[in-house]
Order: structure tokens, then sequence, then C-alpha cells
């Protein structure tokens, strides 16, 4: 447990350097146990993301096979992690769920946080895969040492692009709720049947559930219409919660076998190529931007020019270690599955980049004298993550400044895309008050 009290830093310095991190929603309680449940798609990735949320240290449960991995095996013990002994692992190994469930009712009693992926794998899929009892058990079993219930909060976890470098991942944090009811029950299945129902609602209204991942573009183009035509709120928790819907209602339009649901996902997705195509989004094309008001903007980002080579050098300068990190990852990955491409990207990526600074500041310092390489160690993690800040900026900028003069000198060809987004969010709404009154 050597690593359990620095696991939160960590974590939200690995996230964080890989994704544009937003957590929302409710707070964890403050203090007293408490049984996170979270969604599972991103190996490692996804208990780090939970750690750095939480706002208090989190113990994980993790399956057996993690504590003797070659590579991060040493990591998984480090952090104080209890194993799970699951039948597809080996199934000689089950009766030691025993000790395990009497680790993690010690942890709750002792008034700890207890993270647990109650899906029981990491994958794939674009929805929940069915959830297993061991969440349920484990809340019954520590309730009925301590007499009564504790909060269980469920954990969204969103990837707005899980594999690619500086995507969003939102993390929205679910209303803690109790379950006294069932505590006099513990032993009894119809119990554990019921609270692992509860914790199946609780996580589904936090995360995002399509049929298939090829729903994913009508949802979140009609989701990004709806908020460009509307003026929906804009938060990474109202985001979600519409994707949520968007998905609930494509589902039902699907499963009633209505006609009109096709012609208007088909019309969205064509919708959104074309937007993609130009560089613009439903918001953007919406938008107006006068010649005054660009002025404003550009004058702001002056500043920012004379860093442009700050970015700019620093991509020469740690392309080598990226490459290393890229490249690595993708051969691990193949070996263990596409949802461990990122925390193998992170991990190989933990090493590469340190061992770059320290040969190269090896090198400046034989070259130049020691107090060359002790300036070299200390202002190269700088530059690298100056590098990035500025690079996104200069992104950012770019891609504005292209918006504005595609706007500007092409509104002809744009207002008929105009049109048939209004017409769209038109429809969307029409199809959501039919499908799901309360949503509209």
């Amino acid at each position: 447990m050597w690593l359990y009290r620095a696991m939160p830093l960590i974590s939200e310095l690995a996230v964080r350097s890989y994704y544009r991190v937003t957590v929302a929603g409710a707070r964890l309680p403050a203090d007293g146990p408490v049984l996170i449940v979270a969604n599972h798609n991103n190996s490692l990735v996804d208990p780090a993301l939970v750690a750095a949320m939480a706002g208090r240290k989190v113990r994980f449960m993790a399956k057996s096979p993690l504590f003797s991995h070659p590579l991060i095996g040493w990591l998984i013990k480090g952090v104080g992690s209890v194993p799970v002994y699951r039948q597809q692992d080996d199934p000689g190994k089950m009766s030691q769920n025993l000790d395990s469930f009497r680790d993690v009712h010690a942890v709750l009693a002792k008034g700890d946080v207890v993270g647990i992926f109650p899906e029981g794998i990491s994958h794939s899929m674009s929805r929940l895969a069915p959830l297993k009892t061991g969440a349920a058990r484990i809340a019954l079993g520590a309730a009925q040492q301590r007499g009564t219930d504790f909060p269980i909060v469920a954990m969204g976890l969103v990837f707005r692009d899980r594999d690619t470098f500086r995507s969003e991942a939102h993390v929205i944090v679910g209303e803690s709720f109790r379950w006294q009811d069932l505590v006099s029950e513990a032993t009894n299945r119809s119990a554990v049947r019921e609270l692992t129902e509860r914790i199946e609602q609780a996580m589904r209204a936090v995360s995002v559930n399509l049929e298939r991942w090829e729903d994913e573009p009508v949802v979140r183009t009609a989701e990004a219409v709806w908020r460009a035509e509307f003026g929906a709120d804009a938060s990474p928790a109202a985001e979600v919660e519409r994707l949520r819907i968007t998905t609930e209602a494509l589902q039902a339009l699907r499963d009633g076998g209505a006609d009109d649901w096709r012609e208007v996902a088909l019309a969205l997705k064509a919708h959104g190529r074309a937007l993609h195509r130009l560089g613009l989004t439903p918001e953007t094309l919406r938008s107006d931007v006068t010649l005054s008001a660009a002025l404003r903007w550009a004058l702001g980002r002056l500043p920012l020019v004379p860093l442009l080579p700050i970015s700019l050098l620093g991509g020469v300068f740690f392309w080598i270690p990226k490459r290393i990190t890229v490249a690595a990852a993708a051969y691990t990955a193949r070996l263990e599955g596409d949802d461990t491409v990122v925390t193998h990207r992170v991990l190989v990526g933990g090493v590469a980049f340190p061992l770059w600074i320290a040969v190269t500041s090896l090198v400046i310092g034989l070259a130049y004298g020691w107090m060359a390489g002790l300036l070299s160690v200390m202002l190269q993690p700088v530059w690298a993550f100056a590098a990035l800040a500025v690079g996104e900026r200069r992104q950012a900028m770019w891609t504005a400044v292209r918006r504005y003069f595609l706007r500007r000198f092409n509104a002809r060809r744009l207002a008929p895309m105009r049109e048939r987004q209004r017409d769209l969010a038109q429809r969307l709404q029409q199809l959501l008050a039919r499908t799901l009154p309360s949503a509209s």
C-alpha cells in the first residue's frame, strides 16, 4: 500500500495529461464509508479517473490476474487494491473471494471509500455489460457488520473519443442513495438482486448506453443540434443527460417500429458529416460573428503568438519519446484488447518521457557542465506541458480563424445548412415529445 496516499495525485497527473477532464454532478460524502460503482470501458484509466475525481482516497477491487501482471502488478499492489477471483480466470481460486470480501468489509467498517466496477470486465461495448452481483454482496455484507447501510455513489465515465490524445473525458457523479430497507434481508438472494438493480439504475442515470456504436454519431449530432438551436445548458453533466435522453428516445422509437426515426437518423448523420468536412459544429454553423467581434478576439490572442515556437520546438524535441510511446502501447494493447490502448500509452509514456529527459539532460550535462544538465532536468517537464498547452491553444485559434472566414465568405453556401439544421431541431423536438414526453 506504499502508493495508496499518493494515488489521487498520480492519477490526476496521468489522466489530465492524456485527457481534458471535467467533473460534474454531486459530491462524494466527505467522511464515512462510501461504495463507488462505475462503468468500465477504459482498463486502468477508469480507476485512475475515479481516484482523481473522488476527492477522497479510494481502495479498488481488481481482478486477480492484474496482481501478477508483469507491467502493472506492482502498481495494483502498491495502491492497496483488493483481489477479486473470477470464474473465467481460475475456478479453483473462487473460494478466496471470501477473504477478499472480509478485507473490503473491514475497509468500509473503518469509514474508507471502496471503488468497484460492477460489470466485472473492462470492455469496448457501447453500453453497460450485465452487472455482476459482487457490488451488492459487498455492500450488504458490510451493512450486516455495521448494522446500517451507507451511501452508494454511481460515477459515469463518458469519453468523447476514448483513444484520442487530449480528447474530452467527463466524470459524472450521481447522487448517493441509501438502501436501509434491504439491510435486514442482507442474507437473502432477493436483497442481492434488488440492490443490484438499484445500482444498475444509478449507473445508467450517469452514463450513455448505446444499442450499438453506429448510433453514436446520430446521438452526438442530435444533442449538439438541440443545444445549438434551443440554447440548452452546455455543462458536461447537462450534455451527458441529453445524450442519455436522446439514446433512450432512439431506442424507444426503434423498438416501437416507427419509421420516421430512420429518416431523421439518416439526416442527422448526413448533417454531421457535412459539418465535419467543413470543420464546423452545429453551434458555429448557427452563430454569426461580426468583423469587430473577430478583431477583438484576435487582439486578445496576440500574446499567444510569441509562444508559438515553444509548441513547435517542443513537438520536434519530444517526437522520439512520443513515437516510442505510441508504437509500444499499440503492440502491448494488441495482446490485451482495444480497451487497454490508453492504459498502455499512459504507462509507457510514464517511462519513455522521464527516460528521454534523463538521457538528454545527461548529454547536456556532459557537454556543458552539471549545472546545465540539472537545469535541463528541471525545465524539460515544464517545457513539455507548456508546449502541450500552447499547442492546444494554437490549434483552437487556427480552427476559429478558419471557421470565421468560412462563415464570412460562404454565407450563401451555409444558408441551406442552417435551414436544414433548424428543421432537424424541430423534428427532434417532435420525436422526443412523442417518445419521452417528460424530456421535451
